[in-house]
């Protein structure tokens, strides 16, 4: 990746997300989503250096799209520009979310999860129990259909989406509220007589250009369906950290957001003390929240196939509907 610019990967890869091709003005919306703060008329420069390289190729008036050529040079990219874009974003929607505990109103991180549309009512069927628990940010969902555009995805053909909402919403809530969290792992955690007792694999967000509970769940290792009806079982989690100063500040807050549908806290840390076997630093306290594709989790445990893309736009929370308030 020594010809093109860190600018110039995050153009890529919003590209290769992309269910078509895109102009510079959409372009500049999406990277904004990734952190990334460019002009429409510096994305269109960017966009020149691509095509001159074969990386991108014009369009029309419909814009670019990625090449055979763009999607090699994007595998290659080092991966720590990889994970700076997992930070960016992650920190970019926690930062964007606007929901207030007071009113329940404003804008959350949606992530979003593609199901066969002959499979949409089983799906749902599966998810309303662990949306209805704590191993689910919130039970309110949305429902798209095939053609449908949810930030740079679209609902391919023959399919739904189901839009969940991601756990880094609570981080946003937090931060609104002057409290900094710091995201440090996701992972897998063990549940036993209902009580969480240790995480059983983990991977650092320093480490990784994935979502590391996408990977799990694709590899079968969740059991979200048992942990929810027999109170044992793994659920996907992430560990975080705030000051230990704002321990009770943080507790107020998760219990004002709750009356809304939000929650999904496992565990809230004493300062400086471990938490399920996770060492704090002094000065700090662990906190351990579900993370919010559990209920896909359950879905693909019971053999439907998903596809399911974390932190994916920021959507209205009241434009959202309760799962309890689905017709099936």
């Amino acid at each position: 990746m020594s010809d093109i610019d860190r600018k110039e990967v995050a153009i890529l890869r919003v590209l290769d997300q992309a269910q078509g091709p895109m102009g510079a003005g959409r372009i500049a919306k999406e990277l904004r989503g990734h952190g990334i703060e460019l002009e429409e008329r510096a994305v269109r420069y960017h966009l020149e250096a691509l095509d001159e390289m074969g990386l991108t190729e014009p369009l029309g008036r419909p814009g670019r799209r990625i090449t055979v050529i763009g999607r090699q040079e994007l595998r290659d990219a080092r991966v720590a520009e990889k994970v700076d874009m997992v930070h960016s974003k992650l920190e970019a929607f926690a930062y964007q979310t606007t929901v207030s505990p007071r009113n329940g109103q404003g804008k959350v991180a949606l992530n979003i999860s593609f199901v066969p549309r002959t499979s949409l009512t089983q799906a749902l069927e599966i998810m309303r129990p662990i949306l209805n628990s704590d191993f689910a940010t919130s039970r309110r969902v949305r429902i798209f259909q095939a053609g449908d555009r949810i930030g740079s995805r679209l609902v391919p053909a023959d399919m739904a989406g189901v839009g969940t909402v991601c756990s880094v919403t609570l981080n946003g809530i937090l931060l609104k509220a002057g409290i900094p969290v710091q995201s440090l792992f996701g992972g897998l955690l063990s549940i036993e007589g209902g009580d969480p007792k240790r995480f059983t694999e983990v991977v650092h967000y320093g480490w990784t250009s994935l979502d590391p509970v996408e990977v799990f769940i694709k590899s079968g290792a969740t059991t979200v369906s048992a942990a929810t009806a027999k109170a044992s079982g793994v659920v996907g989690a992430s560990f975080r950290e705030f000051p230990a100063v704002a321990r009770e500040h943080v507790i107020e807050e998760l219990e004002r957001i709750r009356p809304w549908g939000i929650g999904g806290v496992i565990a809230v840390g004493s300062p400086s003390a471990a938490l399920l076997e996770v060492e704090v630093p002094p000065g700090r306290c662990g906190l351990v929240i579900a993370a919010g594709l559990n209920p896909v989790a359950a879905v693909e445990e019971a053999g439907v196939p998903t596809a399911s893309h974390a932190l994916t736009s920021l959507f209205d929370y009241q434009d959202l509907v309760d799962v309890n308030e689905v017709a099936l």
